[in-house]
């Protein structure tokens, strides 16, 4: 009894403690509704006030029609979309490569796969600017595109754990039937890794969404600008509008947020799965 009542008491400790750590970092997203939804004046007060006196609902409406972020949406949804399609599928499909065919060199090669993740991408800055700028790619959406459908090392890393975990025996009676290695891996693995495809889906929508620098490095003109540097413009523009700044900024947040807690059960399943076997 008294080891029933410890275990109890830890974990409701462990539990206010995780609940006071959330609401620490809730404070900033809580603080940025607040002032969205605040007049002027009533964003520099002292004390602050957390619930505003009157809701300005005015802010989110002109903060959006001030500067074009209806085309900086659209932009963004179209790279976002892409990439995400773009990454599912070449890393998934590089992913199968290296967990259920065997050829020579293939452990080496991963290792070189895994060892480019140690390389930071402010070191590759340089060189893929040269690179883009040889092809005309610079100032059009082809350089935050085409490199999603040559594979991503950690997603490439977290499907081939999960295609680790999945016997051998589906390839072999597949094999069997008839099936090449792609309908084998398009039909039968695909279907069954589908959680660690969420994974990557809404960690690459996430990354692509709140893109700044590739965007800010590859895009020149205003109608090719994404959300991120829409709201850099906007912040340069009307720095002292914080009101406004806030509105559009709880806009621009509101779907990355809403796809993670739609998808959260797959993408912990996917995550917690593909460490399974290595």
């Amino acid at each position: 009894m008294k080891k029933k009542h410890s275990l109890i008491i830890k974990n409701i400790l462990v539990n206010i403690l995780l609940s006071l750590g959330s609401l620490v970092f809730l404070v900033p997203f809580f603080w940025m509704i607040s002032t969205s939804l605040k007049g002027p004046g009533a964003v520099f007060t002292f004390p602050p006030e957390w619930i505003p006196r009157e809701f300005v609902w005015e802010n989110f409406s002109h903060a959006w029609t001030v500067v074009p972020f209806s085309l900086f949406l659209r932009n963004t949804i179209f790279i976002t979309v892409v990439t995400v399609i773009g990454t599912v599928f070449s890393s998934s499909l590089i992913a199968f490569g290296f967990s259920r065919m065997q050829f020579r060199g293939r452990s080496l090669l991963f290792g070189i796969l895994l060892a480019s993740m140690m390389i930071p991408w402010e070191v590759t800055i340089i060189p893929l600017f040269v690179q883009f700028n040889f092809f005309g790619w610079i100032d059009t959406f082809y350089p935050l595109i085409v490199p999603s459908f040559f594979g991503s090392a950690f997603f490439v890393f977290l499907l081939r754990q999960y295609f680790l975990t999945i016997p051998l025996d589906l390839d072999e009676a597949a094999t069997i039937d008839g099936c090449t290695p792609f309908k084998i891996y398009w039909k039968i693995l695909l279907p069954i890794v589908k959680p660690a495809l969420v994974t990557v889906a809404v960690f690459q929508m996430m990354g692509s969404w709140n893109d700044f620098m590739g965007p800010l490095i590859f895009l020149n003109s205003q109608h090719n600008f994404t959300l991120t540097l829409g709201l850099n413009l906007f912040r340069n523009s009307f720095h002292t509008e914080w009101h406004n700044m806030m509105a559009i900024s709880s806009v621009i947040t509101t779907v990355p947020l809403l796809i993670f807690f739609v998808a959260q059960k797959h993408l912990i399943g996917g995550i917690a799965l593909s460490g399974l076997k290595s």
